[in-house]
């Protein structure tokens, strides 16, 4: 069952109590990403992500790491467009430990210039890494192309331009204005009771900063095609639907329809392309929802040779799936496939401190089991066919990446 309890500086904690398990996850959730940053300080929030691991005013970076490798625990963390997640799994006897070292990271990492030279080089190594892998690199484009100037289409980790400008002084500053007592959520999940939430509130309950400057600018979703020559053994093609806001109340119809489509193996598009046709080792295509939009990609990558096959087999795939429908069968694969992959990340106490922490953060309600399966159950042939109609317009952006100079002609379908 899960408990939630606002702290009197308005910091949140949601806890799930699974007495099944001998493991515990604690997670911090802010809820700041590249979404919240300018052209000036883009890549900052995944630069302060990996800067909480290199020393606080008492442990260094060694003994942060060795702070839970000596436990047998796991320690990690991520950014997106929208929030940034700093968590720990350990056994159960050790969660008050793993709370201990993750708040003296949040709240004492000193950010010191040797460290920060240190790691502005790993994270640069990171960004060349990323734009050597053209699969990678093309949904950037994508999303720049989408958004424009838009902050969601900057990307997560910023450029080895703006990597470059960033100082202690900006990241202490950067903490102050956005990692707000409102903004932050802490999450856990496993073989814990509820008197943790008040050691919880014991290292986050208290603390005041500035007022935070997030804007919730609706982003213009952008018609758009992009091309760029680079030396590479094939050609990686994304197309960019606009889709729907994480709190829509058509989100189900839009995952069972991504799922058929090209969510799976047993997918049209994964069967036509790849099992028919044999023209890409990957091809796929998954939607990413944020607070006030979304997007729907298509992702697939071949020969040079073969790119104008591959454009036609997809366009030609979306065409008869837009225009005929979905059959029984694939509703009811999609949605059994939908409720077992729900059903086994219960088995996880990552998955679930996930699960109600961005659920938190972003939506700042919960829905139990039984009233997403129900959710899932309404989903219909017609509901499907109709967004389908919604989705996939012509109003699509695309973004190419190929060894010879090739363009997309904007098809109609």
């Amino acid at each position: 069952m899960m408990k939630k309890h606002t702290c009197q500086n308005g910091v949140r904690v949601v806890l799930e109590s699974i007495p099944t398990v001998r493991s515990v996850t604690i997670g911090i959730w802010i809820g700041v990403g590249s979404r919240d940053e300018d052209e000036k300080n883009n890549g900052i929030s995944h630069f302060l992500e990996h800067m909480f691991f290199k020393g606080t005013n008492t442990r260094t970076a060694k003994e942060i790491a060795e702070s839970f490798d000596s436990i047998g625990g796991q320690v990690n963390a991520f950014t997106a467009k929208e929030y940034t997640c700093i968590y720990a799994k350990v056994l159960d006897n050790h969660a008050t430990y793993a709370l201990d070292v993750l708040a003296d990271m949040f709240f004492y990492s000193t950010f010191n210039e040797q460290e920060l030279k240190k790691e502005k080089n790993v994270v640069l190594e990171e960004i060349k890494m990323y734009e050597d892998t053209p699969d990678d690199i093309v949904h950037d484009m994508l999303s720049k192309a989408a958004y424009h100037n838009h902050p969601l289409g900057f990307p997560i980790l910023g450029t080895e331009e703006t990597l470059d400008t960033f100082t202690s002084d900006m990241l202490h500053q950067y903490i102050h204005d956005m990692y707000t007592p409102d903004n932050i959520v802490i999450s856990v999940a496993g073989n814990i009771d509820d008197n943790f939430i008040y050691q919880i509130e014991n290292h986050f309950g208290s603390f005041e900063r500035g007022k935070n400057k997030i804007s919730n600018e609706k982003p213009i979703f952008y018609s758009e095609q992009v091309a760029k020559q680079k030396k590479t053994e094939q050609a990686h093609l994304c197309l960019g639907f606009e889709g729907l806001p994480i709190g829509s109340e058509k989100i189900y119809d839009l995952i069972v329809m991504n799922i058929i489509f090209g969510g799976g193996m047993s997918s049209r598009l994964f069967q036509e392309v790849r099992e028919e046709r044999g023209l890409a080792y990957s091809v796929f295509s998954y939607h990413s929802s944020y607070k006030d939009t979304g997007t729907l990609v298509i992702y697939g990558g071949t020969a040079a040779h073969q790119l104008d096959e591959l454009q036609d087999t997809i366009f030609s795939t979306l065409a008869q799936f837009k225009n005929n429908g979905i059959s029984q069968k694939e509703l009811k694969n999609s949605k059994e496939q939908l409720k077992g992959n729900l059903m086994l990340s219960l088995e996880s106490t990552n998955s679930r401190m996930g699960r109600i922490g961005k659920n938190e953060l972003l939506l700042k309600k919960h829905r139990s089991l039984d009233e997403i399966i129900s959710d899932i159950d309404r989903v219909t042939v017609d509901s499907v066919y109709q967004l389908t109609s919604e989705i996939f317009t012509d109003d699509f952006t695309s973004a190419l990446i190929s060894p010879h100079s090739q363009s997309m002609s904007k098809a109609i379908y």
